[in-house]
């Protein structure tokens, strides 16, 4: 529909302050009309009375009816030296149905009478008061059908209306094709350009090239055309990083296949007679298995294509023990990490618990190795409680800490491992299974005295 376009609203918008405007010029023109006709009658009425002054009243009756015809009155009175004399005078054909004092009257009362000109009925005798002209008298005032005025009012409002609504149209159009020339134009180039770009976007050619002459539109097309460039440069670098992840995988398969192939040889040599075999074996098997793990890491994290959780209620306390249960028996040193859990056994929580499970693992896992390495006992802390907005999950652990090189690509895939021969997705994973849920997680602290992480969840998942 031509008016829910901007073109078609700025008209319709145009076209009703246009014709407010005519309406606030309409009403004080018929206003000023009718006083000015009135006025003319006045004046007219008084030449005739001075007329027939001037004679000593010795002018015949059809002179008489002559010069009130002229002046369009019935009848004319002045007041003279304190005296109210009839003038001129002649058979009034009905009462009188209104007075109106031309006396310096209110801006109000004329419009109102101006308007109300245009209705009068047929027949109708007004009676009009004024001040004579030229200080001829101190009053003058004379009876007149209403009929002549509405007519001439009404004449004079139609040639107005005619005229407003030519200068409407006129300015309605004007502003119309200007606002087509320097608007609607420009931004239609704009929108065109956008699809056209949308089309292939990895082709320079359909960057848009500012050319707007109105300040605005020019700024406009210019933030566009940054953002066109920055994504096309985006996409290319993706396609760039799609084609060498698919290499990397192709190689990372093929060369998973070639370490699995080592990986049993170097078994074999353990049961080596050779003392040096027997003492390079073990290093050259944990090489090769550190290689096979990052080679399936890589693999995995190219292929993962997370599932949305299946939200369901689950008591916290019991996924946390399976957990540090788990990382018990996988502990290489018996005895030498702590596991303390403080989670109230009522704790309930909205998620997904295979996805939860992967998370806590992830954190606790790292943990225990960070411990591990250092040859000292410690601790890992795992508490929970509710907020108002959702439930928070704390793993502290009395570790050595992150390296820095670690906390700086701490969520960046392949960049953020804390410990030897680490790939660092497990952070990477457990942040996007946590987005997924629509919760955070985020390093608190990582020093000497240890690392905490902290895990929101908003309630209801």
């Amino acid at each position: 529909m031509f008016f829910r376009t901007l073109s078609g609203r700025f008209l319709l918008l145009m076209l009703l302050f246009v014709l407010l405007a005519e309406v606030l010029i309409f009403v004080p023109s018929v206003a000023r009309f009718r006083e000015d006709y009135l006025l003319t009658r006045l004046e007219r009425a008084q030449i005739a009375a001075l007329a027939l002054l001037a004679s000593d009243g010795q002018i015949s009756d059809k002179l008489a009816e002559e010069l009130l015809n002229t002046a369009g009155v019935y009848n004319v009175v002045l007041r003279r030296d304190a005296v109210r004399e009839l003038v001129l005078s002649s058979p009034v054909p009905g009462p009188v149905t209104a007075t109106y004092d031309l006396r310096n009257p209110p801006l109000p009362d004329l419009m109102q009478d101006g308007i109300g000109a245009m209705f009068v009925p047929d027949g109708a005798v007004i009676r009009l008061i004024g001040d004579p002209v030229q200080e001829a008298g101190l009053l003058i005032e004379v009876t007149m059908g209403a009929g002549p005025l509405r007519d001439a009012t009404r004449d004079y409002a139609l040639r107005l209306l005619w005229l407003s609504l030519v200068i409407t149209l006129a300015t309605a159009a004007l502003l119309f094709l200007s606002v087509q020339t320097l608007i609607v134009t420009p931004i239609r180039r704009v929108v065109a350009s956008m699809a056209a770009y949308a089309k292939a976007p990895e082709d320079a050619r359909s960057i848009i090239a500012p050319n707007a002459r109105v300040t605005e539109l020019r700024e406009a097309e210019e933030a566009l055309q940054h953002m066109q460039e920055d994504l096309t440069q985006a996409l290319r670098q993706k396609e760039r990083l799609a084609q060498l992840g698919g290499a990397v995988a192709r190689i990372s398969h093929d060369l998973r296949n070639i370490l699995s192939t080592a990986s049993l040889v170097a078994d074999r040599m353990e049961g080596s007679s050779d003392p040096a075999v027997n003492r390079a074996a073990p290093k050259l098997l944990n090489a090769i298995n550190r290689a096979v793990n990052l080679c399936e890491s890589t693999l995995a994290f190219g292929k993962a294509e997370e599932p949305p959780p299946r939200l369901t209620q689950i008591a916290l306390r019991p996924l946390i023990e399976d957990v540090t249960d788990a990382e018990r028996l996988a502990s290489t040193t018996a005895d030498a990490v702590e596991f303390l859990i403080d989670v109230p056994p009522s704790l309930m929580l909205r998620a997904d618990s295979e996805q939860i499970f992967r998370v806590l693992t992830n954190l606790i896992r790292n943990a225990r190795q960070a411990i591990e390495a250092t040859g000292q006992p410690g601790s890992i802390e795992i508490s929970a409680h509710d907020q108002d907005d959702g439930t928070v999950i704390r793993v502290i652990d009395t570790g050595p800490g992150l390296p820095q090189r670690a906390r700086d690509n701490l969520f960046a895939a392949f960049q953020g491992g804390a410990r030897k021969g680490g790939t660092g997705l497990g952070l990477v994973i457990a942040a996007e299974l946590v987005r997924g849920h629509g919760g955070r997680l985020e390093l608190v602290r990582s020093d000497g005295d240890g690392t905490e992480f902290r895990l929101w969840l908003p309630h209801g998942g």
